[in-house]
C-alpha cells in the first residue's frame, strides 16, 4: 500500500510543492512549526534513513540545503532548521524549517494550519525565493 507522501507525490491527495526533480520532492507541512516549513521526500519509497541508499540521501540532503537557502531568504530566518525524525510516516522526509531557536524545532509543537491562504502563501514566497537563489530548474509549478 502506498505512503502518504506517495500519495501525494502521485497527485492522489493535495500538496504545495516547491521542489520537483527526478529523485525527490519538497512540499509544505500542513502541520508548519514555522511559515514555510517544508518536507523534503524521496519518491522512492524507504522507510528509515539509516538504510536509504547514501545517493538517495545525499540527494535528498542536498534538496534539502537549497530549501533551507529558499526558507532563510523568504522568511529572513536567521537559520533554516533540518531535522530527520522518522515516526510520524513510514517514509523518509527531513523536515527544513526557519530557526531562531533550538525549540524551533519541536515537532510535538505542531498544529495544523487552518489558514490555506497562509500555506499558499509560504509556498509562493518560497518558490520565488527558490527561483532567485538560481534553483529554477528544480522549482515546482505554482
Amino acid at each position: 500500500m502506498p505512503t502518504l507522501f506517495t500519495r501525494i507525490i502521485d497527485r492522489e491527495l493535495p500538496g504545495r510543492f516547491v521542489w520537483e526533480d527526478p529523485v525527490a520532492v519538497a512540499f509544505l507541512t500542513i502541520a508548519p512549526l514555522k511559515p514555510g516549513h517544508t518536507l523534503v521526500v524521496p519518491r522512492e519509497e524507504v522507510d528509515d534513513w539509516t538504510t536509504a541508499d547514501p545517493e538517495l540521501l545525499a540527494h535528498c540532503v542536498r534538496v534539502a540545503q537549497a530549501v533551507g537557502q529558499g526558507i532563510r531568504t523568504a522568511f529572513d530566518a536567521p537559520r533554516a532548521g533540518l531535522l530527520i525524525a522518522g515516526l510520524e510516516v513510514p517514509h523518509l522526509h527531513i523536515h527544513v524549517s526557519p530557526l531562531s531557536e533550538l525549540e524551533d524545532l519541536d515537532v510535538t509543537a505542531a498544529q495544523v494550519e487552518q489558514d490555506q491562504d497562509a500555506l499558499d502563501d509560504a509556498a509562493r514566497r518560497l518558490r520565488t525565493a527558490l527561483t532567485g537563489l538560481g534553483f529554477s530548474e528544480a522549482v515546482a509549478p505554482d
